[in-house]
């Protein structure tokens, strides 16, 4: 594609956004940008929460995922266990919110345990958004570089600070208000993208002649779902399942950014449906992708295009690029690539950078104890402030990072939000009380004590776990560890 033709494809895209923003934002005010003044229809915040849970990971990440033969479509075995994930914050972590009235879903922590407890996770949340969100731009920013800024010589530092404050302009007034609409229309163009793009590789492939897009993939060779074969891998389906359901119980219920949609639901209700419809429409969306992934390694062993992509097997995440742009498979897959990667991308992003401002506003700045105007500034500063520390973060992780995004993101995640789960269902599922002063040193101690064991095993520099290959499991182990030494430092409240 053409750099002109790419740069006017973005700049109407974000014009198109930057009009939402308008519609949308109203006064401007805190209510609105915080919780979009409660006023916010469950079924479009259902499906604006497809495009911001998925990313751009998914959309790049996930069909990259599916060449391995230790992988193919087992991210299907964590995708199971994200369902019940989802039910377990429709029916126990939803109810608490309403009927706390909460802004911030960090204040629970605070009435229950104390101010320590409440900015530990705060700061844990902040943290995880940070690199959450750093990780998922990061592999956007790096395909943008690759088709585009590279040729035009722009740095990669210069594409990832425009890529940010393109995103800073349309979400500066309007806060969560606006993103529920903009990611409606992002996630349509994500799923638009990749059904049709299914459709013309599929065509290419001639896959009518095997039966289908369905039996094709089936007899492809590339998916396979289930693995039972040793407790030992990190594919096994027990540790995949068990832990997509804590992660989505951290990912989801425990983060202010995909709650904050859900909170700016007119009531308790009207977020449950949100939240159960999500879970459903969200299983079909992922098979899509993998079948996405399944067809795009077919096209490369037919034709070959895609082989700069697969030189490095830990970085598969640029196949789907590269063929895309290759121009083989007409103008509109490069087009539709395009659109359905800023769409992924940005539907993550923009609603990450909102909550991470409203995080740090409520939980940090005690905004909402200001005078009004007051507010709007303090607001709108940390919003500056969010929005460059995402930009620092996606450079220096341009610099360290090796691994898949989508398993980066994952590891990470058990890491921080691990003690999130430990610190949130003590307080749901105990009558006991902490030493409100050691709870940050406890949620800090686990993961790094956990992150060092993890990162000798997985270099070998211990043989403590022999043939133990760490998985998604890691955020069960650091929720467990932190649960245990929260016990350590509690007492019941009868010993006041």
């Amino acid at each position: 594609m053409e750099p002109a033709l790419i740069i006017g494809i973005i700049a109407a895209y974000f014009g198109l956004l930057l009009l939402i923003a308008k519609l949308t934002s109203g006064d401007g005010s805190n209510s609105a940008f915080f919780l979009g003044e409660r006023k916010s229809p469950w079924y479009i915040v259902a499906f604006g929460m497809i495009g911001a849970s998925l990313s751009g990971i998914t959309f790049i990440s996930i069909p990259g995922w599916v060449g391995d033969t230790d992988k193919q479509f087992s991210y299907m075995q964590m995708v199971f266990g994200y369902l019940i994930g989802y039910f377990i914050v429709a029916y126990v972590l939803l109810p608490i919110y309403y009927k706390m009235n909460l802004t911030s879903i960090y204040s629970y922590l605070k009435t229950r345990f104390g101010l320590w407890s409440y900015k530990t996770g705060s700061a844990l949340f902040l943290i995880s958004r940070v690199i959450g969100a750093s990780i998922r731009l990061l592999l956007v920013a790096s395909v943008l570089q690759l088709i585009l800024f590279d040729d035009l010589g722009v740095p990669f530092e210069i594409t990832v600070l425009v890529s940010v404050s393109l995103i800073w302009v349309y979400t500066n007034r309007g806060g969560i208000k606006t993103i529920i609409w903009t990611d409606t229309l992002q996630t349509a163009f994500m799923l638009a993208s990749v059904i049709v793009t299914v459709y013309l590789i599929s065509d290419a492939l001639n896959i009518e002649e095997k039966g289908g897009i369905i039996e094709g993939v089936k007899n492809s060779g590339y998916s396979r779902v289930f693995y039972f074969d040793s407790w030992l891998d990190n594919n096994y389906f027990w540790k995949h399942f068990l832990g997509g359901m804590f992660i989505t119980i951290g990912m989801t219920g425990l983060d202010q950014d995909m709650m904050q949609k859900n909170l700016s639901c007119k009531n308790l209700k009207s977020a449950q449906l949100n939240m159960v419809s999500f879970a459903g429409i969200l299983i079909i969306v992922n098979v899509i992708f993998l079948a996405l992934g399944a067809l795009l390694y077919m096209y490369y062993e037919q034709t070959g295009i895609g082989a700069n992509a697969l030189l490095n097997e830990d970085r598969t995440d640029l196949l789907f690029a590269e063929i895309a742009q290759s121009g083989k498979l007409g103008i509109s897959v490069s087009v539709l690539f395009l659109l359905g990667l800023i769409a992924a991308a940005y539907s993550s992003a923009d609603s990450a950078l909102t909550s991470l401002t409203t995080s740090f506003s409520i939980d940090f700045m005690n905004v909402e104890e200001k005078e009004e105007s007051e507010q709007k500034r303090i607001r709108k500063v940390v919003h500056v402030i969010m929005s460059i520390v995402l930009v620092i973060t996606i450079i220096i992780l341009r610099r360290t990072s090796e691994d898949s995004a989508i398993w980066t993101l994952i590891t990470l995640a058990g890491f921080t939000y691990g003690p999130l789960i430990g610190l949130f269902f003590f307080g749901i599922l105990t009558e006991r009380n902490l030493k409100d002063q050691w709870v940050p040193w406890v949620c800090g101690a686990v993961p790094v004590v956990l992150g060092t064991i993890w990162y000798l095993n997985k270099n070998d520099l211990i043989s403590w776990f022999g043939e133990y290959q760490f998985g998604a499991e890691l955020i069960i182990y650091n929720a467990l560890m932190s649960f245990g030494a929260l016990w350590l430092i509690s007492f019941k409240p009868k010993d006041l």
